[in-house]
């Protein structure tokens, strides 16, 4: 048995990534937040959908920047010839600086230590690094306190000064962008504004301020600056789900998680179903077996009990519900009287619009958000990719 591709035997499961849908959601968030400039966040392996197959998507529909937190992400991708401008920003000492400003990319620094290393790095390798600066306008997480942003920023200029970096870029994180009108984005924003006005007079003269994630791409048109940093909204999900769907700004989902049944079998009410007996059947019905489970990225937070709702799944043309615990490997719908065999497809999300359940609907049923339904997919599933030659170097 071979897939619609012809590509070889169908595995018992797989995740299906339509590059197509990469590349177009990149040209939709392109024109929406224009002039600002974008870059595509690909950390995490593109959020579990593949590094280097939706890097290329994502420069196809016009990403001219690219984005990841770890720098060992970054260096993957010149390793497989992916050009253009490349920014990693998670750091600690003794970071790799010297492969990366061999690799021509970006940095950044929330510390002067970091900036004390780059600049080791560049007097050793005779290379000036394009260096972004970071402030922590409150989110508390990375970047430099408003406090010691005097400091981070004078130290920077000062290795600017003696040729050995380049302060290229201004920017901080919203802790709360996916919450529209929430006051923090006003504070963070301000924080923000007054950061560059001192870095500015301090004589810093960056190419290019950024602030936005997805969430304030969509919402929050006056944070858009030079460069806005997209990530889940590029793979057609939405990170503010209660205000915006993905087909109010004409995103549509690229990653879809399919399996085939691996067993249906009839049984009598009262069968209790997978550890724990969380679920027993009120009737007599199908049971059919999904081989997926938490090792492969199935939440455990998904399995649902006679008194409460598992994660939806789409099995011949219906919506049922996972059945009982999620297990390692499997776990188990009730079907009902529907008609179902061995080796029929499920799908447990993929696109609404198609009739399937999405990604956030697993987010709901779970308890958390889209990003780690995507995420999460283990490297044993296989990644087939449609539109397979967005994949190929340009």
């Amino acid at each position: 048995m071979t897939d619609e591709y012809g590509r070889g035997p169908v595995p018992h499961a797989q995740v299906r990534v339509d590059l197509a849908a990469i590349r177009d959601n990149v040209a939709e968030l392109s024109a929406r937040v224009g002039p600002a400039a974008v870059m595509t966040v690909v950390k995490a392996d593109a959020y579990g959908h593949g590094l280097v197959p939706a890097a290329r998507a994502a420069q196809a529909g016009g990403a001219t920047w690219l984005g990841t937190a770890v720098l060992a992400e970054a260096l993957a991708l010149r390793a497989a010839g992916v050009t253009g401008r490349l920014m990693a920003w998670l750091s600690a000492p003794g970071e790799r600086w010297a492969d990366a400003l061999a690799a021509d990319v970006d940095v950044s620094a929330s510390a002067p230590w970091a900036v004390t290393e780059i600049a080791a790095a560049a007097r050793e390798t005779g290379r000036t690094a394009r260096l972004h600066l970071k402030l922590d306008s409150g989110l508390g997480r990375s970047g430099a306190p408003v406090t010691a942003w005097p400091e981070l920023v004078e130290t920077a200029l000062k290795a600017q000064a003696e040729g050995l970096v380049e302060v290229v870029g201004l920017w901080s994180h919203l802790a709360c962008a996916d919450e529209p009108g929430h006051p923090a984005n006003a504070s963070q924003s301000a924080a923000f504004h007054e950061a560059v006005g001192l870095a500015r007079r301090q004589g810093a003269r960056p190419e290019v301020l950024h602030l936005a994630n997805s969430a304030a791409a969509l919402t929050m048109p006056d944070a858009h600056f030079d460069l806005v940093r997209v990530g889940l909204a590029a793979y057609g999900l939405s990170p503010v789900p209660q205000a915006v769907t993905p087909a109010d700004v004409g995103l549509r989902p690229a990653m879809s998680v399919r399996a085939r049944l691996a067993l249906v079998k009839r049984v009598p009410a009262g069968q209790g179903v997978s550890y724990g007996h969380l679920y027993r059947t009120d009737r007599e019905s199908t049971l059919a077996l999904v081989p997926l489970g938490y090792a492969d990225g199935v939440p455990r937070h998904g399995s649902g009990g006679s008194a409460g709702v598992g994660a939806p799944v789409l099995v011949s043309g219906v919506t049922r519900r996972v059945a009982g615990r999620v297990c390692m490997d499997q776990f188990v719908v009730d079907l009902r009287d529907d008609d179902a065999r061995a080796g029929d497809e499920v799908v447990l999300f993929g696109d609404p619009a198609a009739g399937e359940p999405s990604a956030q609907h697993w987010a709901g049923a779970c308890g958390t958000i889209s990003y780690e339904i995507v995420t999460r997919f283990a490297p044993r599933l296989p990644r087939v990719y449609v539109g397979a030659d967005l994949a190929e170097p340009r």
